[in-house]
């Protein structure tokens, strides 16, 4: 049989606690999850993806995500070439709201065309459903809790002060 291998693609700037619920339930659906931390070039960044994958190395295990998951970062090709290179079928995005629905949509439409992949979208649990990175960055910078919203590594981190980067 062959393995059941899916894709959980974002820019994790910083990872969140809506991240990380999209990321348990999927690790849960599938036998392999790869959590990928993909550059876009319409974001700028806070943080470097190195610090990133840490971090998300960090708050995955923190959380006792269990089953084969993966992180890993991608910055050249399309989002597709790493889901075929990887052998996953299935990209899985957590979608908010209706905004981030007409987004992924035709990303989804196309990602199937031009490789197969399919996209499947999960709703966030309702204690996550308005925080976005953004968010969280815009709070960090102006000094504001943000432990609420993201993993204690996270926090911590951002509130060494590292969030000047």
């Amino acid at each position: 049989m062959n393995p059941r291998i899916a894709v959980v693609p974002g820019s994790f700037d910083p990872p969140t606690l809506g991240h990380l619920d999209v990321i348990r339930r999927a690790a849960a659906l599938y036998d392999q999850l790869h959590v990928l931390v993909v550059h876009n070039p319409g974001k700028e960044a806070m943080l470097p993806i190195a610090q990133r994958l840490t971090l998300l190395e960090q708050s995955i295990a923190q959380a006792e995500i269990t089953g084969d998951v993966v992180v890993a970062s991608w910055s050249m090709g399309l989002l597709v070439d790493y889901a075929t290179d990887v052998g996953a079928g299935v990209l899985v995005k957590g979608i908010r709201s209706q905004v981030d629905v007409a987004y992924e949509t035709p990303m989804a439409i196309v990602n199937r065309h031009l490789a197969h992949v399919e996209t499947v979208f999960l709703l966030p649990d309702p204690a996550h459903a308005l925080v976005s990175s953004s968010l969280v960055r815009q709070v960090a910078s102006l000094g504001g809790d943000v432990s609420p919203f993201v993993p204690e590594p996270v926090a911590r981190f951002l509130d060494t002060g590292a969030r000047d980067l």
